[in-house]
């Protein structure tokens, strides 16, 4: 059957040497040219199968070709061949122009599909091949292997595990400037800076080793206010103290001389520029003078009883914390405070505060072996102690002992029996023998039980040792009797009482009231703010408040040795005093 006249193709639709072919010669004509004319090309269609893999049930696609119209056909070709046509199907199977279809096997009827495609429409069947020449033009490009091949060299170069690296976080240039003094940092340790300073920034250099002149901070703007004080201390400190009472008054005489202390207004100073870490009182009878030591290396010397503000002027012998002070016992021209690399001595007659004990190890507190304060036993942070005399050439302890603490916060000779000293750790707190001490293996003589937690400070009672307070983190203020020394001491009464002070108070320090045998105190959190003083059995004697006056909590206390004078120090610096 004869293929009906096909319609005109788009050039797209065409197989590519199709096209090329109609570009190289003129279209075909009749089915039968003239003998005259020219040689005309026939269309012709070729069976190209589909490969099984890529189209398993499409039909097989045409291939469209032109054949050029030859000389009579040879024998051998199917009757009715045009002539020249080469073998091949007869002319009912050609279509129009010299097509033939390629689903033809050379049989009437080429419409029919041997591979049983029949049932498809010529339509059908056209879009068929052209979705498989299609597929055979992207299948010769070869895009799946060259994007494999790209994916491949882009997995290369790019790095694994590599992150982008931060930008450095750009400094302000107009930043405030911190000393080096407040940063506790050496000078030399500072990297110089590129730009020149600005003038005017305050840099404070590190105190020095060895003796340091008593000049105050403030010297060039007042230094005849401070000789005024200096002074002062020198006379007070000549005249000896008259042989105070030293019987212990009955309770209820005790309670009324506490009822007479109060707290004015003129009787609170900011003594120090920092949180205040220790105190020490004069002993003087006459006159008022306090010192006190704060975190950072400051000494605050106030004369109360001048009454002017004039009275306190800071100096600065220490670079760190002053966690300890003691007047000197013989000779309270002599005040001995501790910091965390040095014990000095400041002597008012020569105006210099000497160093009597420098050390890598870091220092927590001290007290003195024998009355006439030269010799002294010190603590150290890491739980060593060490023996100090002031008569050895030098700044090196005699003796370093372990006594088996991890940390050692107070140290605190008997008041009697001066060879025994308490130490107070984490939560050990033990008395010693410094007769018998040595580098390693020292025993201790008692141990105080029953501490569940970090131990603040242990302390004798003041005339005959026969009690020891301790504050521990516990939440309890424990009182032992130590009348004697057995291996160990078990708590005779406990006293519930809130210690958290956190990082920013001095942790509380119980002190024994040294005109009282059985009562002392110790600051305390709760509100309204105040002081306690309680007696060895547990009972509140007394609590030094002022709700105009006092409303922080005073962390370190200290108490006049004859006097009716109690001052407290809180974590700004200020101190309060509670006088007659």
């Amino acid at each position: 059957m004869a293929l009906p006249q096909p319609a005109p193709r788009e050039p797209e639709e065409r197989a590519p040497d199709t096209r090329q072919r109609l570009q190289e010669s003129p279209p075909a004509g009749p089915a039968e040219p003239p003998p005259s004319a020219a040689p005309v090309l026939q269309l012709r269609v070729l069976l190209t199968p589909l490969p099984p893999a890529r189209l398993p049930s499409a039909p097989a696609a045409k291939r469209l070709r032109l054949e050029p119209a030859g000389p009579p056909a040879p024998p051998g070709s199917p009757p009715g061949s045009p002539p020249g046509s080469p073998p091949g199907p007869s002319p009912a199977a050609r279509g129009h122009g010299g097509l033939w279809d390629a689903d033809s096997d050379g049989s009437d009827g080429g419409d029919a599909a041997p591979d049983g495609h029949s049932h498809l429409s010529a339509y059908e069947r056209k879009r068929l091949k052209n979705i498989t020449e299609n597929a055979k033009f992207f299948a010769a490009l070869k895009l799946h292997e060259s994007a494999a091949r790209l994916n491949q060299i882009a997995t290369k170069r790019q790095p694994h595990g590599t992150k982008r690296p931060k930008p450095k976080k750009v400094e302000d240039d107009t930043a405030r400037r911190r000393s080096m003094r407040l940063l506790r940092v050496e000078p030399s340790a500072v990297p110089a800076a590129e730009t020149p300073a600005q003038p005017g920034a305050e840099e404070y250099p590190q105190v020095p080793e060895g003796p340091v002149p008593m000049i105050p901070e403030d010297q060039a703007e007042d230094s005849k206010w401070t000789e005024a004080l200096l002074n002062t201390w020198l006379r007070i400190s000549e005249l000896k103290a008259g042989d105070a009472d030293r019987r212990t008054p009955d309770i209820e005489r005790y309670q009324e001389s506490l009822s007479s202390m109060v707290l004015s207004e003129e009787n609170v100073r900011k003594v120090v520029k920092s949180r205040v870490c220790s105190m020490a009182i004069h002993p003087s009878e006459s006159t008022i003078l306090v010192a006190a030591g704060d975190k950072w290396g400051h000494l605050g010397l106030w004369n109360v009883s001048c009454g002017s503000e004039e009275g306190a002027h800071i100096f600065t012998p220490h670079n760190l914390q002053i966690s300890c002070m003691h007047f000197s016992p013989c000779n309270p021209a002599h005040l001995l405070s501790l910091s965390t690399d040095s014990l000095r001595c400041g002597d008012v007659t020569r105006a210099v505060f000497d160093e009597i004990c420098r050390s890598e190890e870091k220092f927590s507190s001290f007290d003195f072996l024998e009355d006439s304060a030269s010799t002294a036993i010190v603590g150290h942070w890491d739980g060593a102690v060490a023996v100090v005399d002031r008569r050895t050439p030098g700044t090196s302890a005699e003796l370093s002992a372990d006594i088996g603490f991890k940390k050692t916060r107070t140290v605190h000779v008997h008041p009697v029996n001066k060879q025994y000293f308490l130490a107070a750790g984490l939560v050990d707190v033990c008395v010693f023998d410094v007769r018998y001490l040595k580098p390693r293996g020292n025993q201790p003589v008692s141990s105080l039980t029953g501490h569940t937690k970090s131990v603040a400070s242990a302390y004798f009672s003041p005339l005959t040792g026969s009690r020891v307070v301790t504050v521990c983190a516990d939440d309890k203020l424990r009182v032992y009797d130590t009348t004697s020394l057995s291996s160990t001491i078990t708590a005779l009464s406990s006293i519930r009482h809130n210690c958290n002070t956190g990082r920013w108070l001095t942790r509380f320090r119980a002190i024994w009231d040294p005109k009282q045998e059985h009562c002392f105190l110790v600051g305390t959190m709760a509100q309204p703010r105040r002081i306690s003083v309680f007696q060895d059995t547990g009972k509140l004697l007394h609590s030094f408040c002022s709700a105009e006056w006092l409303t922080s909590v005073c962390s370190i206390n200290v108490v006049h040795p004859s006097q009716n004078v109690l001052v407290g120090g809180n974590s700004s610096g200020r101190l309060h005093v509670f006088k007659e």
